[in-house]
């Protein structure tokens, strides 16, 4: 692969849009699409498209489709690659760097890889010279599965389990997977625990699991928000109780803050505010979380 520094504007050449291209990698989510679409609409059109010596778009699908909806200009680079498989691995290592891609995405544009892997290690074969002549001619099935591990960055075992749950897992399961609700490893784990049913239990059985492992990872957010109220809680008054609010230290803050008259109305109201929660909170305190403690009832 080389740049050829060969540039090009829309108006003198139109690309071709190769489907195995722009469906290698998983489309941007909604957000990200209008994310990108905004930049380009407010900033313009700064980072050329990629494209073969085929014409084809290797790198800038997405700009590519808002610039053709708006009718925008762009600008594209030739490179050059010794073949598509080439381009598609220089596609997915520019992309990553992008992206946040799972390692279940990673493991599936891996597989859409794998017959030209294949075909490139057959060939590779085919070429050799260091076989004896009693050799035999059929040496079996290529295991391409280190290659895919290598293309996309991920471990080898890893690869092999996200080709087996591709080809065994229920959709359900897969579906999990592709939203990023759960890991490989935990797919992997549940497809252990129900392949021993027969394959029309399977499905519901996976969505109780998964259904659990909802509930669980509920729990453990709600946790986590419990906690970071009480973190917060704590800051706000370990910060307060350093507050000494005399008229001098009150002048050195407006002063040292260069607040404007207009600011320091919108600091009062913002005090009494403030003050307003603490009197709520004090009141919660006095009314609500010392009496149930006294008694030893919950608080509900």
């Amino acid at each position: 692969m080389h740049n050829t520094q060969t540039k090009y504007k829309s108006s003198e050449l139109t690309p071709v849009v190769l489907s195995e291209m722009e469906e290698l990698l998983p489309p941007l989510i909604v957000e990200q699409f209008s994310a990108l679409e905004r930049d380009i609409l407010e900033n313009g059109y700064y980072s050329p498209i990629i494209i073969n010596e085929e014409r084809i778009i290797i790198d800038g699908h997405n700009r590519f489709r808002i610039c053709e909806k708006h009718g925008l200009p762009f600008k594209m680079l030739m490179f050059s690659f010794r073949d598509l498989l080439e381009a598609k691995q220089w596609a997915l290592d520019t992309q990553q760097s992008r992206r946040n891609l799972s390692l279940w995405e990673l493991g599936q544009i891996a597989l859409k890889l794998k017959p030209e892997l294949e075909a490139r290690a057959k060939s590779s074969q085919g070429r050799r010279t260091d076989l004896s002549m009693n050799s035999p001619k059929c040496y079996g099935p290529i295991d391409t599965r280190k290659e895919m591990a290598q293309t996309v960055g991920i471990g080898e075992q890893t690869m092999g389990r996200i080709a087996q749950l591709t080809d065994r897992a229920p959709q359900v399961l897969k579906d999990a997977l592709s939203s990023k609700e759960i890991s490989v490893n935990r797919g992997w784990e549940i497809l252990k625990a129900v392949q021993e049913l027969p394959l029309e239990e399977q499905e519901n059985a996976v969505a109780e699991i998964l259904a659990a492992v909802r509930e669980v990872k509920q729990i453990d957010i709600e946790a986590d928000q419990r906690e970071k109220i009480a973190a917060l809680f704590c800051k706000a008054y370990e910060k307060a109780v350093l507050l000494t609010p005399s008229v001098e230290n009150v002048h050195y803050w407006t002063e040292g803050t260069r607040m404007k008259p207009e600011e320091i109305e919108d600091s009062i109201q913002e005090s009494y505010e403030l003050a307003q929660t603490f009197q709520t909170i004090g009141d919660i305190l006095k009314n609500t979380i010392l009496p149930a403690k006294i008694t030893g009832q919950g608080v509900t």
